[in-house]
């Protein structure tokens, strides 16, 4: 199994984060800070609080559904 390292890592998951902020209803991801108090400091944690936030989004969206434009490529 290939490992992936751990700046790639970091990478990746500050790209969900900039899509979530960018797409998201505002106020279903803590800042860096509040995850860092809240979960905790690892790359899991961080993970863990983008996937509360995408599950707070589908919630939000399930009980308010609206109309939105498709996303803009994240790839440029």
């Amino acid at each position: 199994m290939e490992t992936i390292d751990i700046t790639e890592c970091r990478a990746a998951l500050r790209m969900i984060r900039a899509t979530i902020e960018e797409h998201c209803p505002p106020g279903v991801l803590l800042s860096e800070d509040q995850v860092n108090g809240q979960y905790g400091p690892t790359l899991l944690d961080e993970a863990e609080a983008l996937s509360a936030a995408i599950v707070a989004t589908v919630k939000r969206l399930s009980l308010d559904p609206q109309e939105m434009p498709p996303a803009p490529s994240i790839k440029g």
